[in-house]
């Protein structure tokens, strides 16, 4: 395997993180009037991908996001058919965004960033521990963080306002980290095979 295989290739990269994160875009896309059951689906959804992973045998490192995403679901679906009024409701989409930032930031903070874990299902063993795969990984894991922080603060501003303002804020806080993944990732694996560039 070659240096050009960090953090995976591209359609690997992709399907890991949509994989990953499909409990939250199950729960955006099923309409807030519904928002029980969208909760509902999106911790089965957690549970069913924890469990496919678990059996192929994927450590915890690995599953950070869908733990959190799980745990997460499972509180929210219980108030939300405790209270389906509660105020909090029109604020679950910050909320939601807000708990995503403290999972990828703790997973920094902890030394395991969630998107060394993701990369590693889809990058040879080999190249794990290398200075340039361990350093993508921290970069990435800070833009999904931030694009988080920044995507929770606009949509409890937006709480209240059009659902297209809001379904605009929660679509751009995922699509600007991934964007920037491919990219960087792109990036990386050019510089690997240009001749005479160094990597570390």
């Amino acid at each position: 395997m070659s240096e050009l295989e960090y953090h995976g290739t591209r359609s690997s990269t992709n399907m890991s993180y949509l994989r990953t994160f499909a409990p939250w875009i199950a729960y955006a896309v099923i309409p807030s009037a519904h928002w029980q059951w969208a909760a509902l689906i999106a911790f089965g959804i957690s549970a069913v991908t924890i469990a496919q992973q678990t059996r192929a045998g994927l450590r915890v490192e690995a599953m950070i996001i869908d733990i959190g995403s799980a745990l997460f679901f499972a509180a929210l679906t219980v108030l939300a058919f405790a209270d389906p009024n509660t105020a909090l409701h029109p604020y679950t989409p910050a909320i939601s965004s807000g708990v995503l930032a403290i999972i990828a930031g703790v997973s920094l903070a902890v030394r395991m960033p969630f998107t060394l874990g993701i990369a590693k299902q889809t990058t040879p063993r080999d190249l794990w521990e290398h200075p340039v795969f361990i350093r993508t990984g921290y970069i990435i894991t800070s833009v999904w963080t931030a694009s988080f922080a920044v995507g929770g603060i606009a949509l409890a501003v937006l709480a209240h306002s059009s659902s297209t303002l809001r379904s605009g804020a929660q679509v751009a806080a995922f699509v600007i980290p991934m964007v920037f993944t491919i990219r960087y990732v792109a990036y990386i694996q050019g510089r690997a095979q240009a001749p005479g560039q160094p990597l570390s």
